[in-house]
């Protein structure tokens, strides 16, 4: 085996471990039911992703259940078919250089949202923080090849959000590594939640977008400790 080849084993290796262990984050929080979402992972330095094997349980995914393609969606190695979704977790790949990671979620009351057809107003500093504003809605796209993946990566040009509701859905998350996406799918759901309730009290007041723009820079940049690019702890 070459170098280039034992190197690329060893990363593909890392991201199937690190994509399949962040799955069991989505049921942790609720944000899956049965088999529907999935997480994936690009290969750093590769033209891959790591992703989530289609119909497979949550509790009998492995890092070896997990399936390899290329960005054009193409399996490349893995013992089971890919995620349905795999074509939009493609196309975001192959037009997002920045974006390592993307989740998709069905979670209750995000996707409620998504029925609606209606974005999530800035209301909250947890919103400001994590999203910089609104999180949109995209439009409306069959499942199965790149539609998706065009409406993710239209609604979230320009937009500091790393989620969007996919109308009629669910959400989509972007983020610089696998758990960024996942963080942020996370986020979306607890806020979702929050604003629901707010509205059903009375009518939320949104944040001064002067206000969000200070709010999202001190998260981004000062919240957290040195290292940790996810301002968790």
């Amino acid at each position: 085996m070459t170098t280039y080849e034992t190197t690329l084993t060893e990363t593909v290796r890392a991201i199937r471990e690190t994509v399949a262990a962040l799955h069991a984050q989505l049921t942790a929080y609720r944000l899956v039911a049965w088999t529907a979402g999935n997480v994936s992972g690009r290969v750093p330095g590769y033209d891959l992703m790591v992703i989530k094997p289609s119909g497979v349980d949550y509790a009998d995914l492995t890092a070896d259940s997990m399936v390899v393609c290329d960005l054009d969606g193409n399996l490349v190695e893995g013992d089971f078919n890919p995620s349905s979704d795999t074509a939009a977790h493609a196309y975001v790949y192959r037009h997002r250089p920045d974006v390592g990671g993307v989740v998709h979620t069905h979670s209750t009351y995000a996707s409620a949202w998504a029925a609606r057809a209606e974005p999530i107003p800035c209301v909250l500093t947890a919103m400001a923080d994590e999203f910089g504003g609104d999180i949109p809605v995209g439009p409306f796209a069959m499942i199965g090849d790149d539609s998706i993946g065009r409406g993710i990566v239209e609604t979230l040009s320009g937009h500091r959000s790393p989620a969007v509701l996919m109308r009629n859905h669910g959400v989509f998350t972007i983020g610089a590594t696998p758990r960024d996406a996942v963080k942020a799918a996370v986020m979306c759901e607890d806020v979702a939640r929050t604003v629901h309730i707010a509205r059903q009290l009375g009518t939320p007041r949104a944040i001064d977008p002067v206000d969000v723009d200070r709010l999202y820079a001190r998260y981004q940049k000062v919240y957290g400790q040195p290292g940790r690019s996810d301002g968790t702890e």
